[in-house]
């Protein structure tokens, strides 16, 4: 699953000394990103314990698939043969667990993989941050909403369960989701990277818009009057897209501000269904 997007070059060193292993992906933004469809999906189906692995196997792909690009794409690749190794012994027997319960999800590991392949093209071209880039993680990060919902509804079959069986509101979940964190993408961009490009400022608050227009049909999807919870966080986000100055916020606090804005989202999906 990638991204990390911000998987930086290496850098230029004296002789001699040697860089620690990189276990954790300097990336912090992304383990938001990785709990917003969990959270989204858990709030559709009642708990079983098979959310548990799921949700770990989840998380720890994230920096395993960065040891894996690190081994690929790096100059210096031994720094990260011992953090595959540790986060493939945390992957590997989750995921084995979840085939014996779940055996349909060896297809959706596929769709997965081709999408990897994506992240791995970008990542071997010093391009992590490109927005296509980005865009591949954020449909693997919405498509997690569905299948958290799948794994705690579905059967030990290698048939997943059928479309006409999933609840609208996991579609729109989804939906929501892949929105929010496109949203926050471009706004991250805008204050951070992408700071002397106006563009990116610009495509951020058109999109924040966009999306409250947006969130207004989903509500209606959803059924009145309780999608309109849906709305209330796209309102926000729209807010938070015209009124944080960037340029006086350290990354930080941006990135407290974002996760204050997904934790709404989720209140909102939560309020919406009772």
């Amino acid at each position: 699953m990638t991204t990390d997007r911000d998987m930086t070059a290496e850098r230029i060193r004296r002789p001699g000394r040697r860089r620690k292993p990189s276990y954790i992906p300097p990336q912090h933004g992304a383990w938001a990103f990785l709990a917003l469809p969990l959270a989204l999906g858990a709030t559709m189906v009642s708990w079983t314990p098979l959310l548990a692995p799921l949700a770990i196997m989840w998380v720890a792909a994230y920096p395993l698939s960065y040891a894996a690009f690190g081994l690929v794409r790096a100059k210096r690749a031994e720094r990260f043969r011992a953090p595959f190794a540790v986060w493939g012994a945390v992957v590997a027997p989750l995921a084995v667990l979840l085939l014996i319960w779940r055996p349909w999800l060896v297809w959706v590991g596929l769709g997965y993989v081709v999408l990897l392949i994506v992240n791995l093209v970008y990542a071997r071209r010093n391009d992590e941050r490109s927005l296509v880039n980005d865009a591949v993680f954020v449909v693997e990060c919405a498509g997690m909403v569905a299948v958290t919902w799948a794994v705690g509804a579905g059967a030990q079959s290698w048939t997943p369960p059928a479309l006409d069986s999933v609840p609208a509101q996991v579609w729109i979940l989804s939906i929501i989701c892949a929105l929010v964190l496109a949203g926050s993408t471009l706004h991250v961009k805008s204050l951070i990277r992408e700071r002397r490009d106006p563009r990116y400022s610009q495509a951020s608050r058109v999109f924040a818009l966009a999306c409250v227009l947006a969130s207004l049909a989903l509500a209606g999807w959803w059924g009145l009057p309780g999608g309109l919870w849906l709305v209330v966080p796209f309102l926000a986000l729209a807010v938070r897209a015209f009124a944080v100055p960037g340029r006086s916020l350290r990354p930080g606090a941006i990135g407290v501000i974002e996760l204050m804005c997904f934790v709404l989202v989720v209140a909102a999906a939560i309020l919406a269904g009772l």
